[in-house]
């Protein structure tokens, strides 16, 4: 993107993110206070306030890194980097700060954008003059979703904002693709443009041959799975999954509900309708999707096969319904330098596990092969499902 589509993307992003902050307030979560103290979930109104102070850090304040201190003069909203500023408030803080009320925040919110939207009219086109303008687009984006899925996860509807994003799913492609394996630019070519620091540094990987599912598993596969005890039979689970089966008590998917005519239900957003079978199975952890893998003889693909598919040219490889399980922790590749967001990495390498793809709820934006996402392994508050490889 070059400044002009920066400039109408970075608009579209705030008013998403406002639009979503307002779905949320109408049903009385608009302060810290009212909302559930979840580890998947920040307070909207700190989150509201978080994604205007990162974007006036890094660009209105021409900060060199995230670090504390690392940024020139004051915040606009007084107190902004002691109430936002994530390195420095812990996630349980965030219920007790005393913020401002949501009209204050909306009105630091616009101050910023505008400001933002007067410097990028001035800047240049080059890649490092517009990293920090897609840094933070970047971020609103990501913020974006997992407002989302704080709406999933407290049954509030949709907003009318989303409706491009809310499209029915696409038919799940039928069959398996092989591959005959070669090398893989990992990372993709990255001479221009936007990087972040978790695909870099790009380097030829060596693939060997491989089966993978032309498309994710389907509702109408996973019920197969429980109905054949998928959930008792512990020979399928891992020692982590076994924990977190006992822990949850879970012998469905999160969301599904019995029909009572031997069929499900799910929850989507606040609203109870009838399971499509046809669809991808949603809203499952890591656990589960290995022990479907494991009944099925099966097992999900790391990383770098994903991408390898995915960037084969190869028609029948769909992606981009729901983000997708891989087999592979979340690690650095060789090289790896922390960029200006000094934590949107590192922290996590080791205790994460790579997912990969784009959900329907991921901006067009922000969609490509290389990029990977990553949450914890009992994480199925999120947009995903998976996807299998012949063993």
């Amino acid at each position: 993107m070059g400044p002009r589509e920066l400039d109408l993307a970075l608009q579209e992003a705030r008013h998403h993110t406002l639009s979503l902050f307002e779905a949320l307030a109408a049903l009385g979560y608009d302060q810290a206070t009212q909302v559930p103290r979840l580890a998947t979930l920040n307070p909207p109104l700190w989150e509201l306030g978080h994604v205007a102070w990162f974007a006036e850090w890094f660009v209105l304040r021409d900060a060199a890194s995230s670090t504390p201190g690392d940024a020139h003069g004051a915040s606009l909203l007084a107190h902004g980097d002691r109430w936002f500023d994530s390195n420095t408030v812990p996630h349980a803080m965030r219920w007790v700060l005393d913020l401002p009320v949501p009209d204050t925040l909306k009105t630091y919110c616009g101050e910023v954008l505008d400001r933002i939207r007067a410097r990028l009219a001035a800047a240049g086109k080059d890649d490092r003059a517009l990293y920090p303008y897609r840094l933070v687009l970047a971020h609103e984006d990501m913020h974006g979703e997992a407002l989302l899925y704080t709406l999933q996860t407290l049954g509030a509807a949709w907003p009318a904002s989303g409706s491009h994003l809310a499209g029915a799913s696409d038919p799940l492609a039928p069959g398996e693709l092989a591959f005959p394996g070669g090398s893989l630019l990992r990372g993709g070519e990255q001479s221009r443009g936007f990087v972040f620091d978790n695909e870099r540094q790009a380097a030829p990987c060596r693939i060997d041959p491989f089966a993978i599912d032309a498309g994710l598993v389907s509702n109408a596969a996973y019920a197969e799975f429980m109905l054949d005890g998928g959930y008792e039979c512990e020979r399928y689970w891992s020692d982590a999954g076994r924990a977190w089966l006992r822990q949850g008590q879970r012998s469905a998917p999160r969301y599904w509900q019995p029909d009572g005519m031997g069929g499900w239900h799910t929850v989507r957003f606040g609203t109870l309708a009838a399971l499509d079978l046809a669809e991808p199975v949603r809203h499952v952890s890591l656990h589960e999707a290995e022990a479907y893998c494991s009944w099925a003889g099966r097992r999900l693909p790391r990383e770098e096969e994903w991408e390898y598919a995915a960037t084969s040219g190869d028609s029948g490889f769909s992606w981009g319904q729901l983000w997708e399980w891989t087999a592979s922790p979340f690690l650095p590749y060789t090289g790896f330098v922390a960029d200006r967001y000094r934590e949107y990495s590192a922290p996590y390498f080791g205790s994460r596990q790579s997912l990969r793809g784009a959900s329907f709820a991921t901006p067009w934006r922000l969609r490509s092969p290389h990029f990977r996402n990553f949450y914890t392994p009992e994480r199925d508050d999120i947009f995903t499902g998976f996807r299998t490889c012949a063993r």
